[in-house]
């Protein structure tokens, strides 16, 4: 019994002592929490695992709404003004400014085409943003048909009509009405 006490006296002090490290690296300002700062140890992994298993749990499997040329079109306009800021328009040059100090740096969608993305997935994604990535809700600034809108245009990016084209264009987004 002697035996059994001091081990588990020995597992609860080697988890108080790393909840204590833990506490005073966090709390002496070592922790890397600029945007400039390389992740840390297993962050990335720890965050994409826990936001695949609460977008595989919660995602809309079907969207709502149709991908015909009006959602499209509407989807193009709300991308133009809520999103083209971080993720960029199709054949854009370089990165927007935003995103260039962002970390993580937010994906051009465009240029890496999320339409294998489901339809939900990214329903999710803007409906309830992504916790310290900047990524913020839109639930409370858009409808819910604005959002599948917007979603349905990422999902159909490779194939849109040209009116959601022409929409997208740097010249044409920055007259779209905000």
């Amino acid at each position: 019994m002697k035996r059994f006490m001091t081990f588990l006296f020995g597992i609860i002090f080697c988890l108080a002592a790393i909840a204590v490290g833990g506490y005073l690296y966090v709390r002496s300002g070592h922790m890397p929490v600029a945007t400039s700062a390389p992740p840390m140890p297993f962050e990335k992994r720890i965050a994409g695992m826990a936001l695949n298993a609460k977008i595989q749990a919660e995602a809309p499997k079907d969207a709502p709404i149709q991908p015909d040329e009006p959602n499209l079109t509407a989807g193009a306009q709300i991308y133009a003004v809520n999103c083209a800021f971080c993720h960029g328009l199709p054949n854009q040059t370089a990165a927007p400014t935003a995103a260039k100090g962002m970390f993580p740096v937010p994906p051009q969608l465009f240029e890496h085409t999320v339409t294998d993305d489901p339809v939900g997935e990214t329903y999710w994604k803007v409906a309830n943003g992504i916790r310290l990535t900047g990524m913020p809700s839109f639930s409370k600034s858009l409808s819910d048909t604005q959002m599948w809108q917007v979603s349905l245009l990422m999902a159909h990016a490779d194939k849109l009509p040209d009116q959601a084209k022409a929409v997208l264009t740097p010249n044409a987004a920055a007259t779209v009405k905000k």
